[in-house]
């Protein structure tokens, strides 16, 4: 039998970030060949994630980031089992790798974040693999990206929720984050009521109207009620008629044109992880 040294075990430990014993066995197995060892311990990953593929992924980490001229963002979003999992520095150092590669690549879509190369060589697809063997949990990662005139990404503190929102013209910085932070706390379904579907409008007058005769109103007043509650339903939904969480006063596309009259918000993301 090849004899197997702890060093080799250390080496290939710290490379992969698998236990001492599986290393020490990946090792036994390939007869000592450090390559077939790690493409061993990837296998095992393999097998670990079709073992957990009926598990739910509903801990991990999201995070954002603009490019250097603040024309595209990239939200990442790196899923795990177990809060554990997520707070541990190894796993949101991956997420971070992910996403400043996924920047620095300037991926165009969520479709090809897996073929993203990292710092260590593997795509992205592999790191996923590889760490599913590695921690023993259900790996899944996302990305979403926002190119515009101008963006602005936002992280809100512990890394469970993140946003983008692209503009139709230039902004300050501030009124940029301003409008990301809007959209991490309020959660719009929708720029303005433009985006809001037809369904939804739908079961809304619905709804307003079943609310409006149990309060026992007129038959003939339901449909203008309807419509009144309708329009309540669009400033507390869509982005550019909410109320501006800095100031009350104000609506959010107010706000925007305050700082420049021709300058409104085409797009946004919100992902977050439920609580």
């Amino acid at each position: 039998m090849t004899n197997i040294s702890a060093s080799d075990v250390g080496k290939l430990r710290r490379q992969t970030g698998s236990g001492m014993m599986d290393c020490k066995n990946a090792l036994i197995e390939s007869n000592g060949d450090f390559d077939l060892a790690v493409d061993i311990l990837r296998k095992k990953g393999q097998k670990v994630a079709a073992k957990r593929a009926d598990r739910q992924a509903m801990e991990g980490v999201v995070i954002a980031k603009n490019n250097s001229d603040n024309t595209k963002a990239v939200l990442v979003s790196l899923n795990c089992e177990t809060d554990f999992v997520a707070k541990n520095e190894d796993f949101i150092a991956i997420a971070n790798n992910i996403l400043e590669k996924a920047i620095t690549e300037n991926i165009s879509g969520e479709d090809n974040i897996n073929d993203v190369m990292l710092d260590d060589g593997m795509s992205v697809a592999e790191k996923v693999l590889e760490q599913t063997g590695v921690i023993g949990e259900k790996i899944e990662v996302s990305a979403h990206v926002t190119s515009d005139i101008q963006v602005s990404s936002y992280v809100h503190a512990g890394n469970r929720l993140a946003t983008l929102v692209g503009f139709n013209n230039t902004a300050d910085y501030q009124v940029a984050k301003d409008i990301a932070m809007q959209v991490a706390a309020m959660n719009p379904l929708a720029v303005d009521k433009d985006g809001i579907d037809q369904e939804t409008i739908d079961r809304e007058l619905e709804i307003a109207k079943d609310l409006a005769r149990q309060e026992g109103k007129p038959e003939e007043m339901l449909e203008k009620i309807a419509f009144g509650r309708l329009n309540k339903f669009y400033k507390e939904n869509t982005l550019l008629n909410q109320t501006f969480i800095k100031d009350g006063k104000k609506t959010v596309a107010q706000y925007l044109k305050e700082h420049n009259e021709a300058l409104s918000v085409t797009c946004f993301k919100r992902v977050g992880l439920s609580s």
